[in-house]
């Protein structure tokens, strides 16, 4: 007769190597990889119109603040979905009344939109956790609404121009439209799109490990862990063309185009 060694508190068995398991995971159904060339976006200054005696602009650091999502069905094209997304973007320019001068930081906001179609299948059913989030909802009578779920992932936009525009401003009362004085930026945006559903999947699996680090202090005094460290020749030798890489410039303090 076969007896259960094993007693009540006891870890479970390990499970055998190569042994199928299920997992519930976000599953990509579909996605997208593009680049997007945002011409002559006006930016909304904080200070509100650009000051007459500024000539000269330039930025300093742009980047993505937020995006906003909306998904809609594809009407008679069962399974996919248009993202329509919209891009805000904060920007720090320094601004010049005369070339050489020292600058003004000035700060402000940028829109833009795209929208895409992507394939993010087809689900009736509604899921309720725990933890009390929920997925799926009835809009009317036996009709639920899952919809996936849309993420976007970008890098840090380029700035490719900016300069000093105009943009036009209607106020209540005015019968001709009046101009405002302010910067246009054209942006450079690469941007990955996906669309996910959370599916239960058999996915085969290896015997549990923990680390073989231990986590112990260095007991080395700090000049002995000074004396190990490799000594930094390339800080001591300029940079070429060819070694220097470009940067957003958001975490230099210094000015710079």
């Amino acid at each position: 007769m076969n007896y259960d060694t094993n007693l009540p508190g006891d870890p479970a068995p390990r499970q055998d190597t190569g042994a199928a398991v299920p997992v519930k995971v976000s599953r990509v159904f579909d996605s997208c990889s593009d680049r997007d060339c945002l011409n002559n976006v006006p930016v909304i200054l904080d200070a509100g119109e650009l000051p007459a005696s500024v000539q000269l602009v330039k930025c300093k650091c742009v980047r993505v603040q937020d995006v906003c999502m909306r998904l809609e069905p594809v009407p008679f094209n069962r399974g996919f979905y248009n993202i329509d997304l919209t891009f805000t973007f904060r920007v720090d320019l320094l601004c010049y009344d005369h070339a050489c001068d020292t600058p003004q930081l000035m700060g402000g906001t940028l829109y833009a939109s795209k929208s895409s179609i992507l394939f993010g299948a087809e689900s009736n059913t509604q899921t309720f956790s725990s933890n009390g989030c929920s997925i799926g909802s009835t809009d009317a009578c036996c009709e639920v609404v899952n919809l996936p779920t849309a993420n976007v992932q970008v890098v840090p936009p380029l700035a490719l121009e900016t300069k000093i525009g105009s943009v036009c401003k209607q106020c209540p009362g005015d019968t001709v439209p009046q101009t405002m004085r302010t910067v246009v930026m054209t942006l450079g945006l690469f941007s990955v799109i996906e669309l996910t559903r959370p599916v239960t999947l058999l996915v085969p699996t290896y015997d549990y490990t923990i680390p073989t680090k231990e986590c112990t202090a260095d007991p080395e005094t700090p000049c002995a862990v000074f004396d190990r460290m490799r000594f930094p020749a390339e800080e001591f030798s300029p940079q070429t063309l060819t070694d220097a890489s470009p940067s957003c410039g958001c975490t230099d303090d210094t000015y710079g185009s």
